[in-house]
């Protein structure tokens, strides 16, 4: 669906490319810094992952940025395209001082992430955020509990997964000297 006026839209067909996570990645354990309240009570819904995402701090360890939520549910129209709206938008800043907006996509339960929501994303970026590195994200619940994270790129060939990491959310001590041996190897090998 595109704008063409305000309150008038016309309707295009769009390739249906559902992002699905790859079930062969590697999991990654995080000691779970959710409260316990929130976590007594939240759902299997979008919102119970973009808290998790949030307390946990997954944007900032995914991304190697520090990042902070500047808006939930951030609807918005864009140019060409009319009301978008995307979960949540992060802002962030590096060691070198590059500012980045993070545009969030979420799917809890047995919803699909989408590359039209994406593609929105990278619109929301190049019309409110036109100075920030724009670096969209989407995060999906995964079968016994784990968070996959998906970072894209928009290119010649449209929009594509640049990067995909898979969290595990665990009790502190569930991280075992093991588990951190196996994560400084990785340190060594991807250098």
């Amino acid at each position: 669906m595109s704008h063409v006026a305000r309150s008038k839209y016309s309707f295009a067909l769009a390739k249906n490319s559902p992002v699905l996570p790859n079930e062969h990645m590697t999991v990654t354990k995080v000691p779970d810094a959710t409260p316990g309240l929130v976590a007594k009570y939240a759902f299997n819904d979008e919102q119970a992952l973009l808290a998790k995402v949030r307390y946990n701090r997954l944007v900032d360890i995914f991304s190697g940025v520090t990042c902070y939520s500047l808006q939930n549910h951030l609807r918005t129209t864009v140019p060409e395209m009319g009301q978008v709206e995307t979960d949540e938008i992060y802002v962030g800043v590096d060691k070198k001082g590059a500012h980045y907006a993070f545009p969030i996509q979420a799917k809890g339960g047995k919803d699909k992430l989408s590359v039209v929501q994406i593609e929105q994303d990278f619109a929301v970026c190049a019309t409110k955020f036109p100075l920030l590195v724009c670096r969209p994200i989407a995060a999906q619940f995964m079968e016994g509990g784990v968070i996959a994270l998906f970072e894209f790129e928009s290119g010649e060939t449209g929009v594509t997964i640049l990067s995909e990491k898979h969290y595990q959310l665990v009790a502190p001590k569930d991280v075992t000297d093991a588990d951190l041996q196996t994560y400084r190897e990785r340190l060594v090998t991807a250098s």
